[in-house]
């Protein structure tokens, strides 16, 4: 691991290494006697397929407890994202395919290859990498070096962008995919002209009633609202989640203050006068 240098790959203390090598060995050891012959029942009856909703679920519980700063929910989270990665890898042997030890194998290999500014090569020489957007050019250069080597033939270089990742993230990564090309906006100012063209096309199908294209032309606004995000550097999905969150807040709020009277029984008028008594305490308590 520690290559033709004598300094550690890894800084640390020994303990700390010791402990997680020996809680990771304990938790491989635990999923293998789930899945096996006198295992869990529910456990062995797990597919790839059945468990990937899992995986999504854990992901966005990791985000919400990450955007809490809820520092032990986290370390549960985390755990159970953990379980899945546990969970594929095990059914992976079983299946004869690989093992979680080739799983981490492959990972440290690639974070090796992927950091020459850091580790270095055959040579000896570490690749010069001073700033992180030098890092992500290395990054990219480096892994489609791998799929070349690998005999990876694309029809598209959008071909990298998985087509299961939410659509906010897709749309930002497609953006960027394109962007890379020169296929781009040349600053922001293009896309606020471009989502009031997109607005008023979404106008014109609703007043057609035509609901197929109001799909599509709202399709249009939500890519381009993502794309000036992006030029904006602005993370889409994490505004999103904090707009979600302020709305939960305000509307709680709402919910207390109409009492027992319940806010279907209020008004229209009513029901705005308590929105904007609760986003003006929201804005008094920052």
């Amino acid at each position: 691991m520690q290559g033709d240098s004598e300094q550690p790959l890894l800084p640390g203390s020994k303990e700390t290494f010791a402990g997680a090598t020996a809680n990771l060995a304990e938790a491989v050891a635990i999923m293998a006697r789930l899945r096996g012959p006198d295992g869990c029942p529910w456990d062995r009856e797990q597919t790839f397929d059945s468990i990937k909703k899992h995986t999504l679920e854990e992901t966005y519980e990791v985000f919400d407890a990450i955007e809490r700063r809820a520092w032990p929910d986290l370390k549960d989270e985390l755990g159970d994202l953990l379980l899945q990665v546990l969970f594929y890898a095990q059914m992976a042997a079983d299946a004869g395919h690989f093992t979680i030890a080739d799983v981490a194998a492959n990972l440290n290999a690639k974070l090796i290859r992927r950091h020459p500014h850091i580790f270095p090569g055959a040579s000896g020489d570490t690749v010069v990498a001073a700033t992180p957007d030098a890092v992500l050019r290395n990054w990219e250069q480096i892994k489609a070096g791998e799929k070349v080597a690998a005999g990876v033939v694309k029809a598209s270089m959008l071909d990298d962008v998985p087509r299961t990742m939410p659509a906010t993230l897709e749309a930002y990564k497609l953006g960027s995919k394109a962007a890379k090309t020169g296929f781009d906006w040349p600053d922001a100012s293009g896309l606020f002209a471009k989502m009031d063209e997109e607005l008023a096309e979404l106008m014109v199908e609703v007043e057609a009633r035509d609901a197929e294209k109001v799909e599509a032309e709202f399709g249009d606004l939500l890519f381009t609202a993502i794309n000036l995000a992006r030029h904006l550097k602005v993370d889409a999905e994490t505004a999103l989640r904090r707009t979600n969150a302020k709305f939960r807040a305000r509307f709680g709020a709402m919910e207390q203050a109409a009492g027992e009277r319940g806010l279907a029984a209020l008004e229209l008028d009513e029901l705005e006068a308590l929105w904007m008594a609760a986003k003006a305490a929201e804005a008094g308590a920052k």
